[in-house]
């Protein structure tokens, strides 16, 4: 079974439970309903976390747990026990959890259209094919901002199919610690666009250089392919001075 499968099955069967807890009265029905609730509970939360850490690269994975358990796990349940237990002290026990159970159904189709699965095929392992810079200046590495520029020729007839690949680029830049991204056409020249993306420091952008994944790198040489010059795209480094 797919992730997406597990957590939607483990939703609709915690959904059944909570509802059935309001309206059980007997004890062994109660057990009965409480083990298949926590049998729910622990493929939801397996899975859950499965799909948290498998989201990010593994250089910002151990900040995406600190923040998926801090905040989402934990401060959920804090804060759904402050909202259900208000609930409960206004309308009654049983008719809150009727809407609880309600809700998680609720919650399942608005969430229907975001896959957890999406991102089980990714590579998200450091590629470190991107050649160190070349610099011949004096800097510091906490100089900045430094602006990263890549000139592309393109067939304008494939420009929209560049576009679209460039997306991928963008989240990758913007993911990895960019502060800005663009893409830009020149105005002279239709066959010519120019990437460009800024980044706080020089240090920043070197740490960038260890971040890029192999998926990335797969949506680089995506990108890449459409240019048509001679030569391979030309990266650019720039200092701000000003």
């Amino acid at each position: 079974f797919s992730v997406d499968s597990l957590v939607a099955g483990g939703i609709v069967l915690l959904a059944g439970v909570i509802s059935l807890t309001g309206y059980i009265h007997n004890f062994i029905f109660v057990c009965f309903a409480m083990f298949l609730g926590g049998v729910a509970w622990l493929a939801l939360l397996s899975n859950l976390n499965l799909a948290a850490q498998i989201s990010v690269p593994s250089w910002v994975r151990a900040r995406a747990m600190a923040i998926y358990f801090m905040l989402f796990f934990f401060g959920g349940m804090a804060g759904g026990s402050l909202l259900w237990g208000a609930f409960a002290n206004n309308i009654g026990i049983a008719n809150t959890l009727y809407i609880a159970g309600a809700s998680l159904i609720c919650g399942l189709f608005l969430t229907r259209s975001f896959s957890l699965g999406d991102r089980e095929g990714l590579n998200l392992s450091p590629s470190l094919h991107w050649p160190a810079p070349d610099v011949v200046i004096d800097m510091d590495h906490e100089d900045g901002p430094v602006l990263v520029t890549v000139e592309y020729e393109i067939d304008p007839n494939r420009s929209n199919e560049f576009k679209e690949a460039l997306q991928k680029i963008r989240q990758s830049r913007v993911g990895d610690g960019a502060m800005h991204w663009g893409l830009f056409h020149d105005t002279e020249n239709s066959a010519r666009f120019v990437e460009n993306f800024i980044v706080e420091s020089w240090a920043e952008h070197l740490r960038q250089h260890d971040r890029v994944t192999n998926t990335d790198k797969a949506n680089q040489e995506k990108a890449w392919s459409f240019h048509i010059g001679n030569s391979k795209p030309k990266v650019s480094h720039y200092l701000n001075v000003i």
